[in-house]
């Protein structure tokens, strides 16, 4: 927001105004009482109006409906001032300030503080710097302050590139309902133009669904797998020999099965 702002009583008059937005390189004023309410906007829009509804012989078109002078045939705040007062305060975010402005078709809001009282204002203009944040500062945010925020995540696990103010996140979170939390709250911070997902759900903590089971990882050590040492499959008559500790196959011995460098049994 701009402040502090200018501001202008319901009695000041036409020129002053347009003195005002000139000095100032404004578009519009709030209008307040004496305790600094609002009470309407005055705008260039509004000033064009009366400018636009004064006689102009050479023009086909009608005038349009302007304020209308009082009997001393000034022109002032109140005459001219447009409501009721859209208002904001310090904590809406800008995403809710755009979309007030959308709704509403306005171009500028009232900032009000606890009291009511107008101490800033917040322009289009004002909406749209926040797009000019550099990607490394968007980045630090969402790395130090979304990712943080979010029960779970952790921030090591999960990629973030920023390029123009466009996020694209990758790696892992634990759960699948934590993706969308992860997505709406990095579009959340100011100057993200867009947000791309390639994130997936690591359901089982980094192990895979074949790592629960301690008979399946297939260890030297585990008896009866293929690389154990001296295993076999006996068959009929004789044992097939398996693969010894080094990795050599066994021969078949009496229906026991040994590695191929294990001493002949004596006769």
């Amino acid at each position: 927001m701009t402040s502090p702002v200018v501001r202008v009583m319901p009695e000041t008059g036409f020129r002053e105004i347009v003195a005002l937005l000139a000095e100032y390189d404004i578009t519009g004023v709030p209008v307040v009482d004496d305790d600094g309410r609002p009470l309407g906007i005055v705008s260039e829009a509004d000033l064009l109006l009366t400018l636009a509804a004064q006689e102009d012989q050479g023009s086909l078109m009608p005038p349009p409906g302007a304020a209308r002078p009082g009997p001393d045939g000034s022109v002032t705040a109140a005459d001219l001032m447009s409501g009721p007062v859209i208002c904001i305060t310090p904590s809406t975010s800008v995403v809710a300030a755009a979309r007030l402005m959308g709704r509403h078709g306005v171009k500028r809001l009232p900032v009000l503080d606890v009291d009511g009282r107008v101490f800033g204002m917040v322009s289009r203009g004002d909406l749209l710097r926040v797009f000019l944040r550099e990607d490394r500062v968007i980045r630090r945010e969402i790395v130090e302050e979304v990712l943080g925020r979010v029960e779970g995540v952790s921030p090591a696990l999960v990629g973030v590139e920023v390029d123009q103010g466009r996020v694209v996140l990758s790696g892992t979170v634990p759960e699948p309902h934590l993706v969308p939390i992860v997505l709406n709250l990095c579009r959340s911070v100011d100057g993200v133009v867009s947000v791309t997902d390639r994130l997936s759900a690591d359901t089982f903590g980094g192990l895979g669904p074949e790592d629960d089971s301690p008979d399946s990882s297939g260890s030297p050590d585990s008896p009866g797998s293929p690389g154990g040492a001296g295993g076999g499959t006996e068959g009929p008559g004789g044992g097939t020999g398996g693969r010894g500790a080094d990795g050599r196959a066994g021969g078949a011995r009496n229906g026991s099965a040994r590695g191929s460098d294990a001493p002949a049994p004596v006769r």
